[in-house]
């Protein structure tokens, strides 16, 4: 009687491991046969506001890269004069998940065209100025997005490296930005 249960209770620990592996097994990750997307987006590599498209270029297994692009127009005030700037933000993000859920990861960069006050030498007037200036929007967020197309969310935490490239004031980082995105997949 005692080798009977053995057997019994060794069987049923197989047939046990047989269904629980065959009902835990991960499956597949879906294709993405949506890879585009536009949307809107408050905060985040923009730093205010921009419409953007988005595009998936590579995907293998859970991990798709994804570059996007932007358009803004910045309400610059300087001298009780307002004026409208370009702003245009580039991003590059690697998001990683199995189905409509995603951690997203990247980093790009934003150009836009600044005003600002210069010196005449000699007369010592002042005189006003555009300046290209840019700063680098990094990225740590979540994403959700159907492998088919549809809805487009994400939120996420995205300080800002500012470099001043042609004004040679000093480098800075606001590690107080975040932004989200709603749109389109398509």
């Amino acid at each position: 009687m005692n080798f009977s249960s053995k057997s019994l209770h060794t069987g049923f620990f197989l047939v046990f491991l047989t269904l629980s592996q065959s009902t835990f097994a991960q499956t597949e990750p879906e294709t993405f046969t949506a890879k585009n997307a536009v949307y809107l987006e408050v905060g985040g590599s923009s730093g205010r506001y921009a419409v953007n498209y988005s595009k998936i270029f590579h995907q293998k297994g859970k991990l798709k890269l994804n570059a996007s692009a932007g358009f803004t127009m910045w309400r610059d005030k300087l001298n009780s004069k307002t004026t409208w700037l370009p702003v245009i933000p580039l991003e590059v993000t690697a998001f990683y998940g199995k189905s409509n859920h995603h951690l997203e990861m990247g980093f790009g960069v934003t150009s836009y065209l600044g005003r600002t006050l210069e010196r005449i030498s000699g007369t010592f007037e002042l005189r006003e100025i555009l300046v290209y200036d840019a700063f680098i929007p990094l990225r740590v967020g979540y994403r959700y997005q159907k492998p088919e197309g549809g809805f487009f969310f994400r939120f996420g935490y995205t300080p800002i490296i500012d470099f001043p490239p042609r004004t040679g004031g000093n480098w800075s980082f606001n590690p107080y930005h975040a932004g989200i995105s709603f749109g389109k997949s398509f």
